[in-house]
């Protein structure tokens, strides 16, 4: 019973934080772009100011996470456009 004599909590603040933990399905999908994003530009910066000093293998690694990343990216992206 929200509101109520016997809840402390006021009604306003109920509902505002029903609104943060329960984002909507558009925000979670924007997150997880957003998290893609920068994992492609985290590999990216890697793979371009330490190239001289990292292994083939971690080179190797870092490049294939570029691809997968990229791969996630617009397949997500593919869903958000088939819906709109």
């Amino acid at each position: 019973m929200i509101g109520g004599t016997s809840n402390p909590i006021p009604r306003q603040v109920a509902d505002m934080s029903m609104q943060m933990f329960s984002p909507k399905r558009q925000v979670v999908v924007d997150m997880v772009m957003v998290q893609m994003i920068s994992a492609i530009l985290i590999f990216l910066g890697i793979l371009l100011f330490r190239n001289a000093e990292i292994s083939q293998i971690e080179m190797t690694g870092y490049t294939f996470g570029v691809f997968i990343s990229f791969f996630i990216l617009t397949s997500i992206y593919q869903r958000i456009a088939r819906f709109v």
